[in-house]
């Protein structure tokens, strides 16, 4: 298992102060990490760029019942 150092972590400015909101963070070898910001420790997911954004085109696109 590969151990990854992610930071900061950054939330949407529109959760204000809300703690049930994803929270996103890049490490140092360009994975893109997504966290629960109620439980931050604990699991992570993981994505490598293109499965980040490919993620990402997905929710703008509908593909997601979110």
């Amino acid at each position: 298992m590969v151990k990854r150092r992610f930071g900061p972590w950054r939330k949407s400015t529109r959760s204000g102060g809300a703690d049930n909101c994803v929270e996103v963070a890049t490490s140092t070898d360009r994975h893109i990490g997504a966290r629960d910001s109620k439980s931050p420790d604990g699991g992570i997911l993981v994505f490598n760029p293109g499965e980040w954004s490919a993620f990402v085109k997905g929710v703008r696109d509908g593909e997601f019942d979110l």
